[in-house]
């Protein structure tokens, strides 16, 4: 088995998995779940892949993993099951579009008493719900393992990705972003902002990075934005964020979109955020001529 290299995020510890240890991975949607999946394969590890159905594009693979489906109404025993089955550490990864009403979902009778907790992070936005659900992971016995515990290389460096570099105009852009995607992320409304011309001018929600992108070739096709190309996508983690879960995320799907939005590139917070991909999504922004620079962790607008 391959010693694996976790990385450590905001001075936490990283999280070291042995041969002994029993791994899920929880599969939504996008590209994250199978990047995590061949990380703890090519670490020697045979993960049980917990897809929710309707959310996760993976179909079973019993040479390489174990593997089941579940439906959104039955997260509420998905932790009882991962405990009858001997998992000691579990992976979130990839988004779910979909949260059903506390009252569809069916519970096993441990989990019924967390729900006070559960339901008071429900009410409180997308931060709340997940500190209520890593705290409840814990209670299971179960330790929750972040992305870059599996998979260190999808971390951002710090420094440009690309051939293209940011101009002036795009530091200001960047600036301009990056202060929108904090006061955002303050409220646990996004993680994301474009900026074009020094200011804002469109902020992620929760149709996510995409709809942010779609908004803004919209706002250009329409007129509505100075010129036909230059500006800014800026992703970065939302302050006080739980970084073992939902670290801003880019790959080639995001450099296309952006390219259609007419942006000049990307900037992403290093080692706050992940690359999918990071090979053709380098390539695919040297050969639409995007940049992608990775700023220190932390940075200020």
């Amino acid at each position: 088995m391959r010693t694996m290299t976790p990385a450590a995020i905001d001075g936490r510890e990283a999280i070291a998995l042995g041969e002994a240890d029993r791994i899920a991975v929880l599969a939504g949607s996008g590209l994250l779940p199978r990047e995590v999946i061949d990380g703890l394969i090519g670490s020697g590890h045979r993960p049980l892949v917990v897809a929710i159905a309707g959310e996760a594009d993976i179909g079973e693979d019993p040479e390489r993993y174990d593997f089941q489906t579940v439906t959104h109404e039955e997260l509420g025993k998905v932790l009882s099951m991962l405990k009858r089955q001997g998992v000691t550490h579990v992976v979130l990864a990839g988004g779910v579009a979909r949260r059903p009403p506390l009252s569809t979902l069916r519970y096993s009778p441990r989990i019924l008493l967390h729900l006070p907790r559960l339901v008071a992070g429900y009410a409180s936005g997308d931060d709340g719900l997940l500190r209520a659900i890593t705290a409840v992971i814990g209670s299971y016995g179960i330790r929750l393992v972040g992305v870059h515990d599996v998979v260190p290389e999808l971390l951002a460096p710090q420094g440009l990705l690309t051939r293209a570099a940011p101009a002036r105009r795009d530091e200001r852009d960047i600036a301009a972003a990056l202060a929108a995607a904090r006061a955002i992320g303050r409220l646990d409304i996004g993680q994301a902002a474009v900026a074009v011309g020094g200011r804002a001018i469109a902020l992620e929600d929760i149709d996510g990075t995409d709809g942010l992108l779609r908004r803004a070739e919209t706002l250009r096709s329409h007129g509505r934005l100075a010129g036909k190309t230059g500006g800014v996508l800026v992703k970065c983690s939302k302050p006080g964020q739980e970084l073992r879960v939902d670290l801003p995320t880019i790959g080639p799907q995001t450099v296309t979109a952006a390219h259609a939005a007419g942006l000049a590139g990307i900037a992403v917070e290093a080692e706050r955020s992940l690359v999918l991909q990071s090979g053709e999504t380098v390539r695919r922004a040297d050969a639409l001529g995007l940049f992608i620079l990775g700023f220190p962790a932390g940075r200020e607008e």
